[in-house]
C-alpha cells in the first residue's frame, strides 16, 4: 500500500499548487464574489469599485434610475447602437399600474401586470456593456459624473448590502414618487398602499385571511364586522377603482362562497372633498351613484390618526377596520428630497423645457419625480402614467439625436442646440366603478369642452384601451385570458 500513499501525497501537492496558481489568476470581481461565499477572508475593495468611465472609442453610457413608466419607455426607445444602457432600480420589472387594483381581488394574476426589464430593453440582457442592477441609488456626484448605489437584499440576516459606483455619460433620474401620508401618525405601520405588486399581494392575503378568520366559531359579531370592514382612504382614480373592484368581488364571489359572513362585509371610501375631482361633474355624480348602489359607503372626512384597529377622523369619529388601503396621492421620495438639485414647486426635481436639470451637465429627470422650474413658465404636470410615458418617449428621441450628433459622451453636448421642447397634451382620463361600468373623460382640461361618457360602453372602452396599452403581447394574452377566466369561472379565492 506504500505506492497508494505516495500517489495520495503527489495528488495533494498538485492540487495545492493548482489552487494557489488559480488564486493568483482571479482578477474578475464577479469570480471573486462567487468564491468569497466559501471563504472568510476579507474582500479587497479595489475589485468592487463598480463601472468606470467610458473610454474613447467605446459607446457612451446612459444610466437610468428607476423602472416606472418614464424610465421603461425611455429604455425602450433608446438606440442601443449609440448607447450602452445601465438601469438601477429596486425592482426588475415595470408595473402596469392601471390594472393593479384588479389583481387584489383575483380578477387578474400578478404576473399579468408585471413586465420584466429584459423584455422591455433586450440589450440589458445581451449586450456586454449594458446591465441591470437590483439596487437603490444612495448618492450622486454630478461633478465627477458618478452615481453611488447600494444593492437590494432580502435583509441583513441573509446578505449585507454592497455599495458601488457607476460612471455615467448621460444620467436620467426616473425614480417616481412615494405615497404621501401628510404626516398622519400610524399610516406607515397599519395601512397598505397600492403602488407595487407586493402591495396588491399583501392586500389580497389580508382580505382573504380576514374572510376566513371571521368564519371561525366563537368570533363575536362586533369582531366579524371589524374584520370584514374594508376602508379605502382617498377618492382619486386608484381609490375609486379599487373600491369598485372590491364591491364586485363581494357581490359576485363572497356572497356565493362565504355565505355565513356575507352580511358583515362592506366597503367604506373616505375622501376629504369630492371623489374623482379631475373628472366632469356629471361623471362624478354617476360614479357616486354607482358606488353607492354597489354597497360602497362614501364618507367625507379627513383622517386624523390611524390606530391598530380603528382610524380617527377630524370630527372625532372612530371607524373600525380589518383592511385599510391608503391612496391619497404621491409626493417626492426621500432620495429626491436629499439630492442637491434645483427643485420645482412641490419638491420635485426641477427641469427645463427639454427635461434637463439646468444646473448640471448631462443630467435629465422625467416622470413623477420631476417638474418644470418656475422660470420656464410652465405648470408642474400631474403625476400620471401618460405624462411619464410621454416624457420617456420624448427624451429617448432627444438622446438618440444627441448621440447621432456626436454628443453622447460626458460633457460633449455643451454646444448642442436643443430645438423642439417637450409639450404635453392630455389625452383624457378613465376609471372603472365596478358592475361593468366605467367613466371616460376625453377633455384636455377640467374647464375644456369635450367628450365624456359613462356606463357599459365606457367600461368596454376602458378595457380595450388598457389591453392595447399593456406593453408586450405576452402580457396582453395573459390579461385577456384572465378576464375570460374570471367571467366564466369567477375569481380565484385561494390564499397562497
Amino acid at each position: 500500500m506504500s505506492w497508494f500513499r505516495s500517489l495520495i501525497h503527489v495528488s495533494a501537492a498538485r492540487a495545492s499548487s493548482s489552487s494557489s496558481s488559480a488564486k493568483s489568476r482571479i482578477t474578475d470581481p464577479f469570480s471573486y464574489s462567487l468564491l468569497s461565499c466559501f471563504t472568510t477572508e476579507a474582500r479587497p475593495p479595489a475589485l468592487y469599485s463598480g463601472l468606470g468611465a467610458t473610454k474613447p472609442g467605446e459607446k457612451p453610457r446612459v444610466v437610468v434610475l428607476g423602472t416606472g413608466w418614464a424610465g421603461c419607455r425611455l429604455m425602450k426607445g433608446l438606440d442601443t447602437k449609440l448607447y450602452d444602457v445601465v438601469c438601477v432600480s429596486p425592482r426588475n420589472h415595470m408595473v402596469f399600474t392601471p390594472l393593479l387594483a384588479s389583481t387584489c381581488v383575483g380578477t387578474l394574476e400578478f404576473r399579468s401586470v408585471a413586465e420584466p426589464i429584459g423584455r422591455i430593453q433586450p440589450a440589458i440582457s445581451r449586450e456586454p456593456g449594458s446591465y441591470f442592477f437590483l439596487s437603490n441609488c444612495i448618492g450622486l456626484d454630478t461633478d465627477k459624473h458618478l452615481v453611488q448605489c447600494e444593492t437590494v437584499t432580502d435583509g441583513a440576516d441573509n446578505l449585507e448590502p454592497w455599495k458601488f459606483e457607476i460612471a455615467y455619460d448621460k444620467l436620467v433620474i426616473a425614480l417616481g414618487a412615494q405615497p404621501t401620508t401628510f404626516g398622519i401618525r400610524g399610516v406607515e405601520e397599519h395601512a397598505i398602499f397600492l403602488r407595487e405588486v407586493y402591495h396588491a399581494q399583501e392586500i389580497r392575503r389580508k382580505l382573504l385571511l380576514n374572510l376566513m378568520l371571521s368564519d371561525v366559531p366563537g368570533v363575536s359579531q362586533e369582531e366579524k364586522s371589524r374584520l370584514l370592514h374594508c376602508v379605502v382612504v382617498g377618492g382619486g382614480p386608484t381609490g375609486v377603482e379599487f373600491s369598485g373592484e372590491l364591491s364586485d368581488f363581494i357581490q359576485k364571489d363572497v356572497h356565493q362562497r362565504y355565505a355565513h359572513v356575507k352580511d358583515y362585509i362592506h366597503v367604506t371610501l373616505i375622501e376629504a372633498s369630492e371623489i374623482l375631482s379631475s373628472f366632469d361633474d356629471r361623471l362624478r355624480r354617476y360614479a357616486t351613484k354607482q358606488l353607492t348602489k354597489s354597497g360602497v359607503r362614501l364618507v367625507r372626512g379627513i383622517v386624523k390618526d390611524v390606530k391598530d384597529k380603528t382610524i380617527v377622523l377630524n370630527d372625532g369619529t372612530e371607524v373600525p377596520y380589518g383592511l385599510l388601503v391608503w391612496s391619497t396621492g404621491v409626493g417626492p421620495s426621500s432620495f429626491v428630497n436629499s439630492v442637491q438639485l434645483p427643485k420645482a414647486p412641490g419638491g420635485r426635481i426641477g427641469v427645463d423645457e427639454w427635461l434637463r436639470v439646468p444646473s448640471v451637465q448631462d443630467v435629465f429627470s422625467i416622470g413623477d419625480c420631476s417638474g418644470f422650474l418656475e422660470s420656464t413658465g410652465k405648470p408642474v404636470l400631474p403625476a400620471l402614467a401618460q405624462v411619464a410615458e410621454r416624457e420617456g418617449k420624448y427624451l429617448a428621441n432627444l438622446l438618440n439625436t444627441i448621440g447621432e450628433a456626436g454628443g453622447g459622451h460626458a460633457n460633449s453636448a455643451k454646444e448642442y442646440v436643443y430645438k423642439e421642447p417637450f409639450v404635453y397634451k392630455h389625452l383624457g382620463s378613465m376609471a372603472t366603478v365596478g358592475r361593468y361600468k366605467a367613466l371616460v373623460d376625453l377633455r384636455q382640461s377640467k374647464e375644456a369642452k369635450g367628450l365624456s361618457l359613462a356606463g357599459f360602453v365606457s367600461w368596454f372602452i376602458w378595457r380595450s384601451a388598457y389591453l392595447t396599452r399593456v406593453i408586450s403581447w405576452r402580457n396582453r394574452f395573459y390579461v385577456a385570458i384572465n378576464w375570460l377566466t374570471t367571467l366564466v369561472f369567477g375569481r380565484d379565492i385561494s390564499r397562497i
